[in-house]
């Protein structure tokens, strides 16, 4: 993992970073397991001066990326899903996330944008409960953007020392990412 660390850091200094970013930050909307903090840390420690579009690069793709989850929901819930939830008996479970959905969809997917969730759930989920794709999109600049940007202005503030921080703990940064979101997968039930 110390040497993906520092690999990471050194194409992060690349023009082709930003692509990447961009790339990982749409597929992991809707299908891609590692979310693109991952990236768009080491991309913001390598140039600070550039938070601010690196954090824009990042929502937006994410969001767009967020829109072929919803399609993936949308369309395929039925032959996919459906029978899962039939499977495992949860159609209760289903009925009351459909009504939490109903009155807070919005508020679900903004949370959803921001926590360790992974927002390829929340992504899917809205297709699948059909939430109005407006809502879905303003909830998920907000979700997103507050996520990234949150980032970008930690990274940008505190830089040098959380570089080195980093460089100096990083099996301990990687064991808290991975227990906060197995953490949150028991929070919500989902394991």
């Amino acid at each position: 993992m110390r040497q993906l660390y520092e690999w990471t850091i050194k194409q992060s200094n690349k023009k082709s970073a930003l692509w990447i970013l961009s790339a990982v930050a749409f597929v992991e909307s809707s299908v891609f397991p590692i979310p693109p903090d991952v990236l768009l840390i080491p991309i913001i420690l390598a140039s600070r001066n550039k938070a601010w579009m690196v954090a824009a690069i990042c929502s937006v793709s994410s969001v767009a990326g967020g829109f072929v989850g919803y399609s993936l929901g949308y369309y395929l819930f039925g032959a996919f899903g459906q029978p899962l939830v039939d499977f495992y008996g949860y159609q209760d479970k289903l009925l009351l996330f459909e009504e939490y959905y109903k009155n807070w969809g919005g508020w679900i997917v903004a949370a959803g944008g921001v926590t360790p969730l992974p927002y390829k759930l929340v992504t899917i989920a809205s297709g699948a409960l059909h939430l109005d794709p407006w809502i879905f999109f303003i909830a998920s600049m907000a979700g997103r953007g507050l996520r990234f940007f949150i980032v970008a202005a930690l990274l940008w503030y505190f830089g040098p020392s959380i570089k080195k921080l980093l460089g100096q703990n990083f099996g301990l940064f990687l064991t808290l990412v991975l227990v906060t979101v197995v953490a949150t997968f028991f929070i919500l039930g989902l394991l």
